[in-house]
């Protein structure tokens, strides 16, 4: 994730160096080195804790000192808490984030939660940060923040799966996959842009909007959740997502 978001957070003054061993490809302006050592005498305002979360006692702790005065650690390592990250990093201030894969084309919804020590400039810095690769949504606990992750952070599948069961429903009326995944994504961007204009009426209403009574539309949205089932099913699927979230703290 922290290799898709680069290319959003170049949009800002910030000088960007990443280390991988790896020595993944990085877009043009940011610096790329293999190893700590190379960077060594140098103090940056911002660390970014960009890799999985078993590897964060491993290799974060090696950073701390790199830390410049007034600088915090970003996370966007699920499953780590703010508090265990202040700790390993000499109780540097602690900001987690959480956020989604359209973050990579600057769509995307993140969760902020400022932990120990972060102030006001700090938070401030990571809603722009994380605001150059979409929207932004700041949470008063981690708890919360596991609750961004069950509706936005694993939100993008669970739309993939719906666009690919209409699709595939679609096929089923006679269409081609490339005529039915065309319908149907131009249909889901549309309504989805119309509903997010400003000023648009709620979705209810907008639902109602193209509802005749009787028509072609109430009898499929009878048929998708007459009984209820469609948001019984939703209300399970954000339940257990966030129930994973608690787990793996």
């Amino acid at each position: 994730m922290g290799s898709a978001l680069l290319s959003q957070w170049m949009q800002g003054a910030e000088a960007i160096t990443v280390v991988d061993p790896a020595g993944s490809v990085v877009p043009e302006g940011v610096a790329l080195v293999a190893d700590r050592a190379e960077i060594a005498d140098r103090k940056f305002d911002l660390i970014v804790a960009a890799v999985k979360p078993q590897l964060i006692d491993d290799i974060l702790a090696d950073y701390a000192d790199m830390l410049a005065p007034g600088g915090y650690v970003l996370s966007i390592a699920a499953g780590y808490s703010a508090a265990r990250l202040s700790c390993l990093m000499g109780d540097a201030p602690v900001i987690r984030t959480m956020p989604n894969l359209p973050a990579a084309i600057g769509r995307g919804v993140s969760g902020i939660c400022a932990g120990p020590h972060a102030g006001d400039k700090h938070i401030a810095h990571a809603q722009d940060f994380m605001g150059r690769a979409g929207t932004t949504v700041t949470v008063d606990s981690e708890d919360k923040l596991d609750r961004v992750t069950a509706v936005a952070g694993s939100g993008p599948g669970y739309v993939f799966e719906i666009a690919r069961a209409y699709t595939e429903a679609a096929m089923a009326q006679g269409f081609d996959e490339e005529e039915a995944r065309a319908m149907v994504l131009g249909t889901i961007g549309g309504a989805i842009a119309m509903a997010s204009e400003p000023g648009a009426p709620s979705l209810e209403d907008l639902r109602n909007s193209v509802t005749s009574k009787g028509g072609t539309t109430a009898a499929g949205l009878n048929a998708l959740n007459g009984d209820g089932g469609l948001s019984t099913r939703l209300h399970d699927t954000l339940k257990a997502a966030y129930d994973r979230a608690v787990e793996l703290r």
